[in-house]
């Protein structure tokens, strides 16, 4: 890794966890994120600047709030090192204009899989963006392989409205919504058709890895409980970004 091209989106890093943090805890008033203030969560009083600094601020604080001395969690410092990890990642992998490309990538997906995780939303104003952006980006970087990603588009979208249509006929009612599809079609606009079945097998996998998990540790789930799959597909597509579509053979 060159020194001079990762070194600023790793530091960068924490404040955009903090805003991403910020906006997954406001996801239902994200206008709040620029209208309102910062206020604990407990005692709802406004936070100082110094209790604002991502991860410091919680390690001098010692995970409490200065005021009513109740727990902040952990979600916060979490999410913080969860956006360095992204940029570390990346930019193992990039260096200049694409480092920054994977990091606003890379950031954008784990808004998207932690809202997903905990709300199970996938909020348009996150993955409609993410479509244009990953055209723009195939047109300056590869522009002979433009079509391939539009139709990446299509094919992403369309194969979730086909399953959801599926399924719904087959078990009488919804069991995935359009925030996926819109979601699969971004990832089609960033890793191409020829790359959507990586995204949908690893997403699967590592979907089925996580119930089977949960079932071992003596969860009681039944096939009728809700999976947050967006999240899976966030993390297939970081993946398949990053490491190009599976190879077979």
């Amino acid at each position: 890794m060159d020194f001079t091209s990762w070194i600023w989106p790793v530091l960068l890093a924490p404040v955009i966890g903090s805003f991403l943090g910020a906006l997954v805890t406001r996801i239902e008033a994200p206008a709040s994120l620029v209208l309102g203030r910062s206020r604990c969560d407990s005692c709802g009083a406004t936070l100082a600047p110094f209790e604002l600094v991502p991860i410091i601020s919680w390690l001098a604080l010692r995970g409490r709030c200065g005021r009513c001395a109740q727990s902040i969690g952990l979600f916060y410092p979490v999410i913080e090192l969860a956006a360095v990890a992204v940029a570390v990642w990346a930019a193992t992998i990039f260096s200049d204009r694409l480092l920054w490309i994977s990091c606003a990538l890379g950031w954008t997906l784990l808004a998207l899989a932690v809202i997903d995780y905990k709300y199970f939303l996938l909020p348009d104003f996150l993955t409609l963006p993410l479509i244009p952006f990953g055209l723009i980006v195939t047109w300056a970087s590869d522009s002979p392989a433009l079509l391939d990603h539009v139709i990446g588009v299509v094919a992403g979208f369309g194969f979730i409205v086909l399953l959801r249509e599926t399924y719904r006929r087959l078990r009488g009612r919804e069991g995935m919504g359009f925030g996926d599809a819109k979601l699969l079609a971004a990832s089609g606009a960033f890793v191409s058709w020829q790359a959507i079945p990586s995204v949908i097998l690893i997403a699967s996998v590592t979907a089925l890895a996580l119930v089977l998990f949960q079932t071992l540790r003596g969860a009681n789930i039944s096939l009728g409980d809700r999976m947050p799959f967006g999240t899976f597909l966030c993390f297939a597509t970081w993946i398949v970004w990053l490491y190009g579509a599976l190879i077979v053979g």
